[in-house]
């Protein structure tokens, strides 16, 4: 039975399974990175729960594996880890990360679950979308004819660095105003914490607003209206069919798309806001997206088609 290695590499945590061709998901686990022992040490981490991985597959299915992808933070090319602020690497040749002689394709952690989402998730019925991940930080998908673009150098879709209001909040990336100080899941819960002295969540935040908190509201509206402003730039310069949001605040639902969607068609003068959707795939997106990698390194174009949304969703099988 064919089968890839897809794992997706976050800041502290990673997530990795085999996945076969015909789409069923074995030994779905995590790992830490071990980010707080400095960027060779996730290296070799990576490189240790990949060869984990294809080792448990060789003796579960009797063979190594046909490729493996992997999703990575940062800059990225198909074969090198250029850059990554969050980890510290710079560099770092897609060989370093696994076992030696199985074909392995990188992948920018949020194109690829970009990929995912427009193969097997929301996006497999819209051929022009934006999935927009919403969680300590924001960045974007640009899908296009159903693949992710990442434009000249592979920044493409890095919405949450959009200035939104030039004179406001200081960002971490040293600019001023930008769209991720103000509406990503971490920024709610900051400013949130700073106007009350109180501590909550993002989602809590949504629900304290729902329940009529007035600065939960007020933080929580702010974050929409920034939503509203990046995103209304984003549809009149591309056009696209369908918005898919993600991530942890993402998943806060119509307590979320309704207000945005309504702001949204507020900043639209000439045509109505494309449809807001959420993402189907979760905290899986990023996985099996790296599966897709995977399989494309081994030189199937075509994986992903026909595989069970529901079995994607519903946890590891055998």
């Amino acid at each position: 039975m064919d089968y890839v290695v897809g794992l997706d590499v976050g800041g502290t945590t990673m997530k990795g399974g085999l996945v076969t061709r015909d789409g069923r998901v074995t030994a779905l686990e995590g790992r830490p990175t071990g980010r707080e022992e400095g960027p060779q040490a996730v290296v070799e981490a990576v490189r240790a729960y990949s060869g984990e991985l294809a080792e448990l597959g060789t003796s579960r299915f009797g063979a190594p594996p046909a490729g493996i992808g992997l999703a990575v933070p940062g800059i990225v090319t198909e074969s090198t880890a250029v850059y990554s602020a969050n980890i510290g690497w710079r560099d770092v040749p897609a060989s370093e990360f696994v076992p030696e002689g199985i074909p392995t394709r990188l992948g920018h952690d949020v194109q690829t679950g970009g990929l995912a989402e427009s193969v097997l998730g929301a996006g497999r019925e819209a051929d022009d979308f934006l999935f927009l991940p919403i969680g300590t930080g924001i960045a974007g998908a640009v899908i296009i004819k159903g693949e992710p673009y990442g434009g000249a150098r592979g920044w493409g879709g890095e919405i949450g660095h959009a200035p939104v209001w030039p004179t406001g909040e200081k960002c971490a990336c040293g600019q001023i105003g930008c769209l991720e100080t103000y509406a990503s899941a971490s920024a709610v819960a900051r400013r949130f914490e700073t106007r009350t002295g109180r501590t909550a969540t993002a989602k809590e935040v949504v629900s304290l607003a729902a329940a009529g908190d007035e600065a939960a509201a007020q933080v929580f509206g702010e974050a929409i209206e920034a939503l509203s402003i990046s995103l209304a730039t984003y549809v009149l310069l591309l056009d696209p069919s369908l918005i898919v949001l993600g991530g942890g605040l993402g998943e806060a639902g119509r307590a979320l798309s309704d207000p945005l969607e309504e702001q949204l068609a507020g900043r639209l003068a000439f045509r109505e806001p494309p449809p807001l959707r959420q993402a189907d795939l979760g905290m899986r997106a990023g996985m099996l997206g790296a599966a897709l990698l995977g399989w494309r390194a081994a030189g199937v174009y075509d994986a992903g088609r026909g595989w069970s949304l529901d079995v994607l969703r519903s946890g590891p099988v055998s």
